[in-house]
């Protein structure tokens, strides 16, 4: 018995390293044409640090993020994912908490826990935000980076600026708008992920999120990118924003949900380390009533 379960780890421990050479690939592909082809050719047109800039920059941001993103669409998930992942399909922040309720009623719960909405990022609040981690300054609804699930970036994300002040160092969530089949047997089985336009018809909708916590400012492991630091215990995160919106008397905890067993995932935001999780969502129901009237449904972004 004991060589079976060997033989099948060490199938299993094949497969993972077979997958991940499969993604890491792309990425030696466009490093090799960047180092030997791309910025030989821009800095035979332009001066060094231009050229240098530009290839880190078409690599960064558009080479490694298209190529990988192909190979995601050609093998997409046929579940719902435990986990948000980045435009170019790496796994991200853990999903960690869910809410029931109409889009005005979760602005409102958020706002009275003391969290405030994100900024769209843009080119001029990307700028501001910048210049905030700099300098220190306060910017309490600056823009959070979009990370995805059922297909697009995040309908809302919310934020919390740690008590010090500091911009590189915040709580904050961000939540995607869908549908589910019963409240009270809510799994990745009976939550609508796959439908991605079903979610419009409904106004009591089911916010699935990912909370986590900024701790500073670093490069993405996998193509460089300058990002923020998140702290590796999820949980905590998860359970602060639990308590914050209980303790406003705007939510209640229905239930948690086990999305899986524990896990860990490489932290992409940093050269080393991992993000841990007790695979659990915690579901909350809001108590509030919305004080505007009109549509709830959300703008979605696609």
């Amino acid at each position: 018995m004991s060589c079976i379960i060997k033989g099948n780890d060490m199938i299993l421990s094949l497969i993972r390293f077979a997958k991940r050479l499969a993604v890491l690939l792309p990425s030696l592909v466009v490093a090799y044409l960047s180092i030997f082809n791309i910025f030989p050719w821009l800095n035979d047109h332009l001066p060094l640090v231009a050229a240098l800039i530009l290839t880190y920059l078409l690599g960064a941001y558009v080479l490694i993020p298209a190529t990988i993103r192909v190979f995601r669409i050609l093998f997409p998930v046929s579940h719902l994912p435990h986990y948000s992942v980045t435009r170019d399909g790496f796994a991200s922040d853990p999903l960690n908490i869910a809410i029931i309720g109409t889009r005005q009623q979760l602005d409102q719960a958020l706002a009275a826990a003391g969290w405030h909405r994100a900024d769209r990022l843009t080119l001029r609040s990307g700028v501001k935000m910048a210049l905030s981690t700099v300098y220190n300054w306060s910017y309490p609804t600056g823009p959070v980076s979009s990370l995805y699930l059922f297909g697009r970036a995040q309908d809302q994300a919310f934020q919390k600026p740690f008590s010090n002040g500091n911009t590189g160092s915040r709580h904050h969530v961000r939540f995607w708008a869908t549908n589910f089949d019963d409240d009270e047997n809510l799994s990745v089985r009976s939550i609508d992920w796959q439908h991605r336009q079903k979610h419009l018809q409904h106004d009591r909708l089911l916010w699935v999120g990912a909370a986590s916590r900024d701790i500073g400012v670093t490069f993405v492991r996998h193509n460089a990118q300058l990002t923020h630091l998140v702290d590796s215990d999820t949980n905590a995160e998860r359970e602060l924003l639990v308590s914050e919106l209980v303790t406003s008397k705007q939510m209640r905890l229905k239930r948690t949900v086990a999305l899986g067993a524990p896990y860990k995932l490489p932290n992409i935001r940093g050269w080393t380390g991992h993000l841990h999780t007790d695979g659990k969502m915690s579901v909350l129901e809001t108590t509030a009533q919305t004080t505007a009237s009109g549509s709830d449904s959300p703008t979605v972004q696609q």
